[in-house]
């Protein structure tokens, strides 16, 4: 009787390595399954390893180009930020690669999928919620969610043992200052020293940008061109270096925000299971494209379409991160968000310095902006400066009123506790 196969998502380290014996010691037949999103990572050597402990195949898929196009460019265009400050680097990568697993698994008739996500992140969440979106009667193994395996394996120390016991290579230790996951997008950090909010990160932790006393002493200036909110050209003015297909464009605005030690963020943030966790994430290409875009649309959008078009990005932010991309509201709520780019056509040319990036100018055919309307210099034909007048009468009413019942506003300080 043939063995029921697994196809495991495999990243080379600790902890997918010491399932991958496991998995076969619960004798199963376990394939690897890798996607290249853009992290510095050695395949080849992984795939190596990996037949070395007993994978009977190792699938490297190079899905780069998908990732960007597919993922990295919507939430440009829909303007995807996390609790106002994370650009989801790792969320979207998820659904991705989930897509890339599930797919193999299929090709490879495998009847579970296996990570190696713990029990209190996000990402077990986003791989499981987004393969049953995409296969239904795929079945999953868990193993940090496994009494078996769990009363096992308390954590690293205990994996490291056992990989030493089975021969498995590895280059953790028991004291590995923080863990990363890297993609073409962003890198995050967390864990070991990281998990003390009040421990500032080291310096040497960044790998994708310099530290500002490293960086350039002359701002780059690059002219950005969108079409219906998607980026479609990257040009750096002084050397006229230009480029247009997607992934191109990122990887060239990586280089120069990295340059400038721009897209650092270290933020306390609000995982889905309910627990607050640290997180330090560089994110270079992607801050410039969101700078960039949230400037043309501004200048491009009615005020109010624009406010719309904000709470509908908190949403569908959040359902990325939570998991969610693969859902009937995500699909309906980023459907109203390409809706509204379609006027987001025009040039944002952004100066980038000393972790900083903002416009400096931008051209449109499509905005709503009125150069004689909005002028100081001039009264203009279509807006009467004594229109204003009761306008204001108009909005003032409520305040007379209420002070009218209430007398005059208490401005006094509130009076706090200091701890």
């Amino acid at each position: 009787m043939s063995k029921e196969k697994v196809l495991l998502a495999y990243s080379g380290g600790l902890d997918t390595s010491c399932i991958l014996k496991w998995l076969l010691e619960k004798d199963y037949e376990v394939l690897c399954f890798m996607a290249d999103v853009g992290q510095n990572e050695d395949f080849n050597a992984a795939r190596e390893k990996a037949l070395k402990i007993g994978a009977s195949e190792v699938i490297i898929r190079d899905m780069k180009e998908i990732f960007v196009e597919k993922y990295v460019w919507p939430a440009i265009q829909t303007g995807l930020v996390y609790e106002g400050r994370y650009l989801l680097g790792t969320s979207l990568a998820r659904p991705c690669i989930s897509v890339g697993l599930i797919n193999t698994a299929k090709e490879k008739n495998c009847t579970y999928i296996s990570h190696g996500a713990t029990g209190k992140g996000n990402d077990q969440i986003r791989f499981e919620l987004s393969a049953y979106a995409l296969n239904p009667s795929i079945k999953v193994i868990a193993p940090w969610r496994l009494p078996e395996f769990c009363e096992r394996f308390q954590g690293r120390s205990d994996l490291l043992e056992y990989a030493k016991k089975h021969g498995i290579p590895v280059s953790a230790t028991t004291k590995s200052p923080w863990s990363m996951d890297a993609n073409i997008m962003h890198i995050s950090y967390e864990s070991g020293v990281l998990e003390d909010p009040g421990h500032i990160a080291p310096t040497e932790l960044y790998q994708m940008t310099q530290n500002l006393s490293n960086g350039l002493d002359q701002p780059t200036r690059v002219e950005i061109t969108f079409n219906y909110g998607l980026p479609v050209r990257a040009s750096e003015l002084l050397s006229g270096k230009t480029m247009e297909r997607p992934l191109d464009i990122l990887n060239f605005l990586n280089k120069i925000g990295g340059e400038h030690g721009v897209g650092r963020i270290d933020i306390v943030e609000n995982r889905f299971i309910g627990l607050k966790s640290r997180g330090v994430y560089e994110t270079p290409g992607g801050t410039i494209l969101h700078c960039a875009h949230h400037d043309l649309e501004v200048y491009c959008l009615d005020r109010e379409i624009l406010r719309v078009k904000a709470f509908l990005s908190s949403k569908f932010s959040d359902y990325v991160y939570n998991g969610f991309w693969f859902s009937p509201e995500a699909e309906f709520v980023r459907k109203c968000l390409v809706e509204s780019q379609q006027n987001v056509c025009g040039k944002v040319l952004v100066e980038i310095f000393k972790g900083h990036v903002w416009a400096i100018s931008r051209e449109s055919i499509k905005t709503v902006y009125n150069q004689e309307l909005a002028s100081m210099d001039v009264h203009g034909t279509t807006l009467s400066p004594y229109a204003a007048t009761g306008f204001i009468e108009v909005n003032a009413m409520r305040l007379k009123e209420y002070h009218r019942v209430h007398g005059t506003p208490n401005m006094t300080k509130p009076k706090f506790k200091l701890f």
